[in-house]
């Protein structure tokens, strides 16, 4: 029991370190503008990583439903919208589609 226990806090000092160590100095780095809007666009580009292998998967039955996830989940990113207000507009969206689909 105590070997796991070590295993687990070393892998969370190692984890705790990696990612402080950044957050520490990103402050006193000057990239250039090219390398900042790469950054910027690193949360955007997870999103799409996110969201992109379910889309054809939601409901085999209605598989549109994926690509209208998708299509809004595009369109919020391209506009720069939190990626909070993405992920609960695009479901608020697919709701409303799913409540709407047994009408047609």
């Amino acid at each position: 029991m105590d070997y796991i226990m070590l295993v687990i806090l070393g892998c969370a000092i190692v984890t705790f370190i990696s990612r402080v160590i950044p957050a520490l100095f990103i402050d006193k780095l000057n990239f250039s503008p090219k390398v900042e809007k790469f950054l910027n666009l690193i949360p955007y580009t997870a999103l799409a990583a996110l969201i992109c292998p379910g889309v054809l998967t939601v409901d085999p039955q209605l598989w549109y439903i994926g690509l209208i996830g998708a299509v809004v989940a595009a369109g919020l990113a391209w506009k720069k919208v939190p990626l909070g207000a993405i992920v609960i507009l695009t479901v608020v969206v697919l709701i409303s589609v799913y409540s709407l689909v047994p009408f047609f």
